[in-house]
């Protein structure tokens, strides 16, 4: 079976298990998605969503952001891990997006990527899911997998990632298959205890890396 046909399979047995695909981080807006995203780098979304309601409160635009302490926002976010960084990140990000962008978040991979605190990943998030422009964000879950179920040569390198996998699947599919590879990961294809001989997908095929 070529890897073409692993990935129609797979594509098919996602859609079976998540035909709805809710984003995870809770938001209003693109900025506060964008906020969301940045916080929940290695952090858990769940984690995230706590925390996001008292940042909100304390604002929840870049105009009112940057009226605050950075310490009070690292304050909130501490939960969130790296809040040093992330705090920071937050207050300048929020100065640029009113100097460059009239306070709005960019529809543009270069100046979503220019922010402070942005990457790759992070941008392709609030591209996909705020703004509806296919990507292919690469998370940890997405890694494992992609190598797991062979539809890459690569264990940790994100661009090839990426790369394989969009080349595998039609960009109408992207936004969505990544967070059903997401949902499917946490609960049935996980990182530790993994068994491939009960997993719907790795049973199918023999996917036995432990990755």
């Amino acid at each position: 079976m070529t890897r073409q046909e692993v990935a129609d399979q797979i594509k098919d047995i996602l859609e079976h298990y998540y035909p709805e695909t809710p984003i995870p981080l809770d938001h209003t807006d693109p900025y506060t998605l964008l906020i969301a995203v940045l916080l929940s780098a290695q952090c858990t979304d769940e984690r995230v969503n706590k925390v996001t309601p008292h940042l909100w409160e304390l604002a929840d635009n870049p105009s009112d952001m940057i009226t605050k302490d950075v310490d009070d926002i690292k304050a909130i976010i501490r939960p969130c891990g790296l809040s040093p960084r992330k705090s920071q990140a937050i207050y300048d990000l929020s100065h640029i997006l009113l100097e460059k962008h009239d306070g709005k978040v960019p529809k543009d991979w270069e100046a979503l990527e220019a922010l402070p605190g942005v990457g790759h990943k992070t941008a392709s998030v609030v591209m996909a899911q705020a703004f509806g422009v296919p990507a292919f964000p690469v998370d940890t879950h997405i890694m494992r997998l992609a190598y797991r179920w062979k539809l890459t040569a690569s264990k940790s390198n994100v661009v090839r990632i990426e790369k394989d996998l969009k080349k595998l699947f039609d960009p109408q599919l992207w936004n969505k298959l990544h967070l059903q590879i997401i949902f499917f990961g946490r609960e049935y294809c996980k990182a530790r205890q993994h068994d491939p001989y009960i997993c719907p997908i790795c049973s199918k095929f023999g996917r036995k890396s432990m990755f």
